[in-house]
């Protein structure tokens, strides 16, 4: 896993380089949540909004929204598909998305149109941690961990 300025950037992951993680699954669902960068950047998560299963997605467009006390916006999906499944502990406890992104507080399930096109426009590996080294110093983040 790497690490950089208290940022949590686990390696074996797919970056869109701006708000989301994406873990391939072995039934070839992508699960799908926020970077710890974007978690601290949002502030304390106070309300998450998930589209319902069977929603279908373009690239870029909303699957969710969170809401903290100095931001709210939309969560873009990182390629277009359905949504399969949404954390319903994340939509009953928004906290999670600041307590444990990458585990507790993934987001969705989404079923990819097409999942190898899907991963070539994502970053992973030493080419994910560099750029979002750069993210992190661009926006001059420094990640911290709410507790339970």
């Amino acid at each position: 896993m790497g690490e950089f300025r208290g940022c949590e950037l686990p390696d074996d992951l797919y970056y869109d380089l701006d708000y989301v993680w994406v873990r391939p699954e072995e039934n070839g669902l992508f699960t799908i949540g926020l970077t710890d960068p974007a978690q601290t950047m949002s502030g304390k998560v106070q309300y998450v909004w998930i589209k319902e299963p069977g929603t279908w997605r373009a690239q870029k467009k909303p699957m969710a929204r969170i809401e903290s006390g100095k931001w709210a916006g939309g969560i873009p999906a990182p390629c277009p598909g359905t949504i399969v499944a949404r954390n319903e502990a994340v939509l009953a406890n928004p906290n999670l998305i600041n307590i444990d992104p990458y585990h507790d507080a993934w987001l969705v399930q989404l079923r990819p149109d097409d999942a190898q096109a899907a991963l070539q426009h994502l970053w992973t590996g030493q080419a994910a941690q560099d750029a979002l080294k750069k993210w992190i110093e661009r926006y001059d983040v420094q990640c911290m961990r709410c507790q339970d």
